[in-house]
């Protein structure tokens, strides 16, 4: 169950259409709080290719770069 689980941080993405900086920069606050009351959950997954200086300049210590990678996905109708 549930008590098998570990907690291990915060994951998020940017909004779209809002300055990831901002959005980056409220998460680190929630991190630092959940820190204290679970000071093992010490990930922060933010950002993706995009804005990723923007995550890490937050202290994100997991980014995705699926699109730096492999480029864009094709849109589906």
């Amino acid at each position: 169950g549930a008590a098998r689980l570990r907690l291990r941080g915060l994951m998020a993405v940017a909004p779209l259409g809002a300055d990831p900086a901002e959005a980056f920069a409220r998460l680190a606050v929630l991190h630092t709080d959940l820190l204290a009351e679970h000071p093992e959950a010490t990930w922060l997954s933010a950002g993706m290719s995009g804005d990723l200086e923007q995550a890490v300049t937050a202290g994100a210590t997991h980014v995705r770069i699926g699109s730096a990678v492999l480029g864009t996905r094709p849109r589906f109708k």
